[in-house]
């Protein structure tokens, strides 16, 4: 998707004609930051910046933080300069992950035909809950009304014809807005946008685009073909033609899901202690792992990040013999890769940990055994002194580890993020 910032914002649009605009994009508006105000109402109203450490970037920004000019991948330090006064909070993954369990849950309650994109925003595709539920914007509206009631959140709804130019609606009618684009309207609404706001008009392509003149949607869209693909290739000269020309063949896909969930954190003070790192490396294998199992999937393959106080990275990954979910598995993977890497008193700056290869966890057969192989470290290691647990081998039958991690999930929904701590994270008595 191109740039959100280039798109002009627009007010709501409630009765344009929605006839065959049967494709909704539902975007949260400023979500992490928006979760934060809802849970502690004395930051409305004030600059919220979501993201951590002075060498960090920023997760997310509420809107009066956005004003001063702070966005989110921004180096946090470049964010308090810009806004001095702003309220920054660490992320909370778990707020965030059971946040967004909650949409979704409402979205389909609209239609099975729903495609998440990330944890705050999802394509619908309402033609089949016309008959019951109303026109199209009637139900982006019901949503939103529900999504207000239920969660003290707004969110934003573009509805069109194509899923591309919903999600432009989206953007353009943020923060708490409501954005129909008429059939008969896709022209007049593409073509004075700027090229970057295409679907694939990166930063590359965008500069290719611009030698050649072309600087809005309607400069693509009148170029043609053949002098596009001796600029930006075949496939995408013909990509982004069509889009330009309002042309979107894509259907929702509800059986789509995130090609990888991952988790990275850049550290205040390099670390050089192995034990610094497998303290890390524990902390977002279990960030990692909610999130995985939270949307219901599991995972075939773990990797690791690692990036050097001379800004080299290096990034490992690992398949597994057997998809899981479990966080000792993906904990005890990720040592695994960092250890393969042989390092000698490393300073590392920055550690992240990913899962890809996903599926749904329902449509995973368990691997039986006739024994329980039980790993010594995972058992008496960081893992297992939170989970209090044996721990089971990685790829082999972990249900003992996957009992833990759903006790300790139901803990943490309930009680809080901080309701069940890692062993290794707990001070000992008398320190400070």
């Amino acid at each position: 998707m191109g740039r959100s910032a280039d798109l002009p914002r627009s007010a709501d649009q409630f009765d344009g004609d929605d006839s065959g605009c049967t494709f909704l994009h539902v975007d949260m508006d400023a979500f992490f930051a928006s979760v934060e105000i809802q849970r502690r109402p004395e930051l409305r109203g004030r600059p919220v910046i979501v993201g951590g450490g002075h060498r960090g970037v920023v997760a997310a920004a509420s809107y009066e933080a956005r004003r001063f000019g702070v966005r989110s991948a921004m180096p946090i330090s470049q964010a308090m300069r810009r806004c001095p006064h702003a309220v920054v909070l660490p992320p909370d993954r778990a707020a965030y992950s059971a946040a967004s369990s909650t949409v979704m849950a409402i979205l389909r309650d609209v239609t099975p035909l729903i495609e998440p994109l990330s944890l705050d925003e999802a394509f619908l595709d309402v033609a089949g809950a016309v008959r019951q539920q109303g026109r199209p914007a009637a139900i982006a509206a019901a949503i939103r009304a529900r999504v207000a009631a239920e969660l003290g959140l707004t969110c934003s709804v573009g509805v069109a014809s194509t899923k591309f130019v919903a999600k432009l609606a989206s953007t353009r009618c943020k923060p708490d807005g409501l954005l129909v684009i008429p059939m008969a309207d896709v022209l007049a609404f593409l073509r004075p946008l700027p090229v970057t706001a295409l679907w694939g008009v990166g930063a590359r392509t965008g500069e290719q685009l611009h030698r050649l003149g072309i600087r809005t949607v309607a400069d693509l869209a009148d170029t043609p073909v053949d002098t596009l693909r001796r600029s930006v290739g075949a496939a995408s000269a013909e990509h982004l033609h069509e889009l330009a020309s309002g042309r979107d063949p894509r259907s929702v896909d509800p059986d789509s899901v995130e090609k990888s969930i991952s988790s990275e954190t850049t550290l205040d003070l390099d670390l050089t202690e192995e034990a610094e790192v497998r303290r890390e490396l524990l902390r977002l294998s279990a960030e990692v792992a909610e999130r995985v199992r939270s949307r219901g999937w599991t995972a075939r393959t773990v990797g690791i990040k690692i990036r050097f106080a001379d800004f080299r990275t290096v990034t490992r990954v690992r398949t597994l013999p057997n998809h899981s979910h479990d966080t000792a598995t993906i904990y005890e993977t990720a040592m695994a890769l960092y250890r393969g890497l042989n390092l000698d008193r490393p300073r590392i700056r920055l550690v992240g940990v990913k899962c890809e290869n996903l599926r749904e966890a329902v449509a995973v057969a368990d691997q039986l055994t006739l024994d329980l192989p039980v790993a010594t470290e995972a058992a008496t290691g960081p893992a297992g002194a939170a989970a209090g647990v044996r721990q089971a081998v990685p790829g082999k039958d972990s249900r003992p580890a996957r009992s833990a991690d759903a006790a300790v999930d139901a803990a943490r929904a309930k009680f809080g993020a901080n309701a069940v701590r890692f062993g290794s994270f707990v001070d000992p008595p008398g320190r400070s």
